[in-house]
């Protein structure tokens, strides 16, 4: 048997986070922007920053809000060597649970200190704010020893404002970047993309064949080693039709998310089905890919752009009802 070295590739999945706050955590960004920090007095007599929207003893919503100081002192803390991207700051610094000045817990927040040596528990340290503000947590860029140099630009005095709106959503990047290595399935599976081929795996007891494979038969529980070349054509099984817009769109509204299932396969996987009226798609339509140029070809499905209909007589719902 030919030993096959598997693929393995970084992977990076992003979005922005879109969230409502409510009145609550309204109150404490909208108080970020204005350089305010603002925490809230549960049943217990302790001030929470940040803020709680319900009392952990009682359970009723919290509605005294209490203003405390942008300084305070460091309950505990972690040192960072090598900052991940989007973290706070670029270089080594650490990561601590700041207790502000009237405030009864810690807050998560970057402390910017030149090594581990210079920060422990207890020491005094101020809020370092960012020039421009939206009402964010990001707002306090970091914390700073309390007796540093006020010479950065976001400590300067700042005029006299009017108050900011409040603001009712935020949006947050949220980003996962993964070292993905592939098995060996898989990987004769991207690597006959990379050919234009599809490849499946064959169950040695079932004889199901599963495109993408799967390491193991998830009825019997055996590895699948028999490849199986499946044509490009299939069916429709089950689809959607997206007429919602959202951010990052590459495909005009209306358009069709649709499970194809090869001709010989056993399992459908999720594909764009085009080139027709969205309408007019129906479950059992046979329908067929349309490939990128060769020279696009790499080493995943995108090598499909979509599925077409080919016109041929639409397959019998008796014929897939098992693979729904």
């Amino acid at each position: 048997m030919t030993v096959v070295e598997p693929l393995s590739a970084p992977i990076e999945l992003a979005f922005d986070y879109t969230r409502s706050l409510g009145a609550t955590l309204s109150r404490f960004m909208t108080g970020l922007a204005d350089r305010t920090v603002v925490g809230t007095r549960c049943s217990d007599g302790r001030v929470y920053v940040p803020p709680l929207e319900y009392d952990p003893l009682t359970h009723a919503p919290v509605t005294e809000f209490v203003e405390v100081a942008d300084r305070g002192v460091v309950l505990s803390w972690t040192w960072t060597d090598e900052p991940l991207p989007g973290q706070p700051l670029d270089g080594p610094f650490a990561w601590a649970l700041v207790k502000l000045d009237g405030a009864d817990t810690g807050m998560l927040h970057a402390v910017a200190v030149d090594s581990p040596e210079a920060i422990r528990t207890g020491l005094r340290v101020r809020a370092q704010w960012a020039a421009e503000r939206r009402g964010h947590v990001r707002d306090i860029a970091c914390f700073v020893p309390e007796d540093a140099p006020e010479d950065a630009p976001a400590d300067a005095p700042l005029p006299a404002a009017e108050p900011a709106e409040p603001i009712a959503v935020m949006t947050t990047p949220v980003t996962l970047r993964v070292q993905h290595s592939a098995s060996v399935q898989e990987t004769r599976y991207l690597q006959a993309l990379k050919e234009g081929r599809l490849v499946g795996q064959r169950c040695p007891v079932c004889r199901k064949v599963y495109i993408p494979p799967r390491g193991a038969c998830p009825v019997d529980g055996v590895p699948t080693e028999e490849a199986v070349e499946l044509p490009d054509r299939g069916i429709v099984t089950t689809f959607c039709i997206v007429n919602v817009p959202f951010l990052g769109q590459r495909i005009q509204p209306p358009y069709v998310a649709a499970y194809v299932l090869l001709d010989g396969a056993d399992i459908a996987f999720l594909h764009l089905i085009l080139d027709c009226p969205a309408e007019e798609v129906r479950m059992g339509m046979r329908v067929e890919a349309v490939w990128k140029p060769r020279e696009e070809w790499e080493f995943g499905l995108q090598n499909i752009t979509h599925f077409r209909p080919t016109g041929e007589p639409d397959a019998d719902y008796e014929t897939f009802k098992e693979h729904l």
